[in-house]
């Protein structure tokens, strides 16, 4: 059974990530995702702020995603590069990460992705990726 049957079947247990992160996944498919995460303080850093890695994993988590359901059940994916702009910083409350496929090839595909605030939409983060598509 493939991750996107196990998601369809089990919901956020299918992934570890977010059993921990308390990501819900939101609507899927057509080289599209969307997941939520309610912000806690013990994600937060020295300053208060939502730590940056956790903008870049849910972004990374929507982003593959996106790009799981376009794949074939013999191809895997690896990221290749990731760059994360961060625009606003938050401290409290639910963020939404959105992941879209840009180009699917054979051997690399490109997709991009925001993070933003659940209560007004503020955009948060934009990730850029690449990633190296495996048949086997």
């Amino acid at each position: 059974m493939g991750y996107i049957d196990e998601l369809k079947r089990v919901g956020r247990d299918a992934n570890p990530f977010f059993k921990m992160m308390g990501i819900d996944v939101g609507e899927y498919g057509d080289g599209r995702a969307r997941l939520t995460m309610e912000v806690r303080p013990e994600m937060l850093n020295g300053a208060g702020w939502l730590q940056g890695g956790v903008y870049v994993a849910l972004a990374d988590e929507a982003i593959a995603l996106a790009l799981y359901t376009l794949l074939s059940e013999n191809e895997r994916i690896a990221t290749i590069d990731e760059h994360t702009s961060f625009i606003k910083g938050v401290s409290t409350g639910a963020i939404v990460a959105t992941g879209r496929v840009v180009r699917k090839g054979r051997r690399v595909a490109f997709a991009d992705g925001e993070v933003r605030s659940a209560a007004d939409d503020t955009l948060l983060t934009r990730t850029s990726t690449s990633f190296a598509v495996i048949e086997g």
